[in-house]
């Protein structure tokens, strides 16, 4: 998979594209620490009817990783992958987002509805609710991006891959996990550390009051053994009108990696097959 770049409003971005010329689009956005290389082993039982794109999102993998924590807010994100999709000449497309991606691409369908035409959130949240929470959360995530600062990339993957949220991925065996703390070593410091203190879910705006909104198809994916992420998939479906949950059995937080053939079925079926 070739990655491109592109500066879009000052900043370069690093994508792919495969199958340039199919008629459908889907556009994929990975998770914290991750890169479009997580979206690999999905794009590759699409059928080559469909144009796939990923995108490294802000301070992750070969896109640029401004200096100013204020330019990874949430606003900042969503404009900058809307120039990339217009310099593309892409308006009419299907989003997958995991996780952080999901949150971006949450933002994404609500700021630009006509553009999508339908959302797929893996294990995504709308935001915090209360501003308690979101001081909290952000309190939270300065820490950590604190931690990793003054330990360095190495220690701060290990205690991340070690976290309650990623242990269904132990069962992965070693060359699988290996592959993934790989991926997340890429990673530069100062571009997770920013997207902790500006796109932390604290720092975003909460779009629970805003999911009526959604008037286009919204599948939730979470894994069983995500016991959160399943609770918050199940309140966002009682919110918006055209929306499916989907819960994948022996699975955790991050579907698409712990069980490639299931997300990607899922995406052949509910997205694919709907066009």
């Amino acid at each position: 998979m070739e990655q491109l770049v592109a500066t879009v409003r000052g900043v370069k971005v690093s994508y792919s594209i495969t199958n340039r010329e199919a008629s459908e689009t889907i556009i994929f956005l990975h998770g914290f620490t991750g890169s479009s290389k997580t979206w690999v082993p999905i794009i590759e039982q699409l059928p080559d009817s469909v144009r796939c794109i990923t995108v490294d999102l802000m301070g992750h993998g070969k896109t640029d990783s401004p200096s100013d924590a204020n330019r990874y807010i949430m606003y900042e994100q969503v404009m900058d992958l809307h120039e990339l999709f217009l310099f593309l000449n892409v308006t009419n497309f299907s989003l997958v987002g995991y996780s952080m991606g999901g949150r971006i691409a949450l933002a994404y369908a609500l700021a630009f509805p006509k553009h999508v035409k339908r959302l797929v959130l893996e294990s995504a949240s709308p935001g915090l609710q209360s501003e308690a929470d979101r001081l909290a959360r952000i309190t939270a995530d300065e820490k950590l991006a604190k931690k990793m600062e003054s330990e360095g990339l190495s220690s701060f993957i290990d205690f991340w891959q070690d976290i309650p949220l990623f242990h269904s991925q132990k069962k992965l065996g070693e060359i699988k996990l290996h592959s993934i703390r790989e991926e997340r070593m890429q990673q530069a410091v100062s571009g997770l550390a920013n997207s902790l203190k500006g796109m932390g879910t604290g720092r975003q705006p909460s779009y629970w009051s805003r999911l009526n909104e959604l008037k286009i198809t919204v599948i939730i994916i979470t894994g069983e053994l995500d016991e959160k992420f399943t609770i918050i998939a199940k309140q966002i479906t009682e919110l918006i009108r055209y929306s499916q949950h989907l819960e994948v059995s022996g699975a955790g937080h991050a579907i698409h990696v712990e069980n490639p053939v299931q997300f990607a079925t899922i995406i052949l079926e509910q997205v694919l097959e709907r066009f």
